[in-house]
């Protein structure tokens, strides 16, 4: 069940966090796997008996020269676009378009030439998997460019799955919240990982082991007819408040009316 033996994956951003998870998992299950990221990740690439390539995202001749190596000879079955960056921290009223257009070059155009070069090389039945964001559903202050970014992500899904669905190829993308990585090991968003802890129903922060764990369920063939959803995996955010958030705001206000 669930095997991915024989088959050819191509994961950027591999070099940590969700795409280190993900290339892990995918050699385990049986597949080939191609680590592309800015940072050469050729010692997990060792150890999962994988290839390492560095490769920019954002620049489509890259992408497209990466994708047609991995394919050539072997053919790509699998493709994981979850290459990223969070440019964020300021409203919209002071965000420069300079902020904007970098969250966009690497989250949406990234992802973008991921799929549309992949196409060109996947064989019939592959399944592509975007990685996009709880952000892409739901506003945060403070992350209009971030959050824009992964919402284009969400429409790219959905429409390559239209246009791809006559060949078999499967295009889903997954919507995580706050997810535990080495992009939030940085002082200044210690008060986000302690809100997001509160707000979570399951009173933690996602691991990147979880999220490959959903990646690995969309690539494999068992789910062959899942195709064009957003899958949000986020311990519960998206469906309500957290009981303990709201018993905290809820003391706030009533000790607010006492004074």
């Amino acid at each position: 069940m669930f095997s991915l033996a024989g088959k050819t994956a191509i994961v950027t951003g591999a070099a940590s966090g969700i795409g280190a998870a993900t290339a892990k998992r995918f050699a385990a299950a049986g597949a080939k796997v191609v680590l592309a990221d800015l940072r050469e990740a050729k010692e997990l690439a060792q150890e999962i008996d994988g290839r390492a390539v560095v490769c920019d995202v954002a620049d489509e001749a890259a992408v497209e020269a990466m994708i047609h190596d991995a394919a050539e000879g072997d053919g790509l079955d699998i493709l994981v676009n979850n290459a990223g960056i969070g440019v964020v921290g300021q409203e919209i009223a002071e965000t420069a378009a300079s902020s904007l257009d970098a969250n966009l070059r690497v989250n949406t155009y990234g992802a973008f030439y991921g799929v549309k070069n992949a196409a060109r090389y996947m064989r019939n039945g592959g399944a592509i998997i975007n990685v996009a964001s709880l952000a892409a559903l739901v506003g945060f202050p403070a992350y209009i460019g971030y959050s824009v970014s992964k919402a284009g992500i969400v429409a790219l899904t959905r429409t390559a799955a239209i246009e791809l669905g006559a060949r078999g190829i499967r295009v889903n993308c997954i919507c995580p919240s706050t997810v535990d990585t080495p992009m939030n090991d940085t002082p200044d968003v210690a008060a986000e990982l302690a809100f997001v802890r509160i707000a979570t129903p399951l009173g933690r922060i996602c691991d990147a082991d979880e999220c490959a764990a959903l990646i690995h369920f969309l690539a494999a063939d068992d789910c062959r007819f899942i195709t064009g959803q957003a899958l949000v995996i986020d311990g519960g955010v998206h469906a309500g408040f957290c009981e303990t958030l709201v018993g905290a705001v809820i003391s706030a206000a009533m000790a607010g009316n006492d004074t």
